[in-house]
């Protein structure tokens, strides 16, 4: 049936998605990748604001790789005789504490290849950060936080919609310049659009302002100055505890004590502190969003992607970063393929959005009638 998917299981997938990329530089399945982020967002986007900028995430995706190229031809490193010598770029002269780099020379296929992968990656794990952000509610997925991190969150959701309503004001303003026979390119129409978009955005902002202050945000409510600063030191102790833990679990030669019992201790403590700070706030909630079937289904097939990537179970972990020394076409690897493949199931498994209901428009003969 029609229903909204879960926001998180939304998020769960893309991310994970966007940890597989990292561990790949293999252009063919990072091609592979974007494949699948335009097949389940073509399947399973909605008509809302912020599932129309996806494609403003691929041309910041095009940018990203543009300057990985450009920077690595600019500042040539690693040059090495092999190469295939493209052409030259003017040298410019570095003092000796700028030593180690040089700005110009010769510039090879070797190294734009390398650029382009490397800036590649960066940009598919953009794209799936654009997915996650196209087609997750932000709105609904706030509710989900616990209520201690309640302004956390609101602040983050609305970081994360500025993008799609920067989207939706060009779009608007773009629309009602060509109504008004506006024909102007270039920075003419750049300089027409930049102001009312941030007349837009700023009208925005204090609607939201007004909003957010009718409905008692940021009020302390019940909690005592004892409570919130019980709350903050096992925060900050937590906190402290899982930054020991990570650098135990990272450094062989620290204390045992630095490993998992610090990082268990860490989780108690933020834990404990997010229990205590979540008491000051009251919410209610009206019409939760489900976790079935769909979800789980969905989030498994990005996690499963994820960890047949990291596993390396079943393939050689050197075909997920084909070298270009010699020059040669990359090989396909089957199981990260397939696995690749089956993150792109999230677009059959999730339910089909619901479909907009037009506006119910009067006949001529009610009309006549009333």
């Amino acid at each position: 049936m029609p229903r909204t998917l879960h926001p998180v299981a939304w998020w769960i997938w893309a991310l994970a998605l966007a940890t597989a990329v990292s561990r790949t530089n293999n252009p063919l399945l990072l091609f592979l990748v974007l494949a699948v982020l335009g097949y389940v967002i073509t399947a399973r986007r909605t008509e809302a604001p912020w599932a129309r900028g996806f494609k403003y995430y691929l041309y910041l995706a095009l940018i990203v790789v543009a300057i990985r190229v450009v920077f690595r031809a600019v500042f040539a490193t690693g040059i090495t005789p092999d190469d295939h010598f493209l052409f030259s770029l003017p040298r410019i002269p570095t003092p000796d504490w700028y030593a180690g780099i040089e700005i110009g020379g010769p510039v090879s296929l070797e190294a734009l290849l390398s650029a382009a992968t490397d800036g590649l990656r960066i940009a598919c794990m953009l794209c799936c950060i654009g997915a996650a952000n196209t087609l997750a509610n932000p709105k609904r997925a706030l509710r989900v936080l616990p209520g201690a991190l309640y302004e956390l969150g609101v602040a983050v959701t609305v970081s994360l919609s500025v993008a799609p309503q920067l989207v939706q004001s060009v779009q608007r303003v773009h629309r009602a310049k060509r109504l008004r026979a506006g024909r102007a390119k270039g920075l003419g129409a750049l300089r027409g659009i930049v102001v009312p978009v941030l007349e837009d955005a700023l009208e925005r902002s204090l609607r939201l302002a007004a909003a957010m202050d009718s409905r008692g945000y940021g009020r302390a409510g019940t909690a005592t100055r004892a409570s919130r600063r019980i709350t903050g030191g096992l925060m900050l102790a937590g906190m402290c505890g899982l930054c020991a833990g990570a650098y135990g679990l990272l450094d062989a030669t620290a204390p045992r004590v630095l490993g998992l019992p610090a990082m268990a201790a860490g989780a108690l403590l933020c834990v404990a502190g997010l229990r205590m700070g979540g008491r000051r706030v009251t919410r209610t909630t009206y019409r939760p969003d489900p976790w079935r079937f769909a979800e789980w289904a969905v989030a498994g097939c990005g996690v499963l992607s994820a960890v047949v990537l990291f596993g390396g179970a079943g393939f050689d972990a050197a075909a997920l970063n084909p070298s270009i020394y010699p020059l040669s076409w990359p090989t396909l690897p089957l199981v990260p393929a397939g696995a690749i493949l089956l993150a792109g199931a999230a677009g059959f498994l999730s339910p089909p959005p619901r479909a907009p209901v037009p506006p119910s428009v009067p006949s001529p003969r009610s009309e006549a009638v009333t």
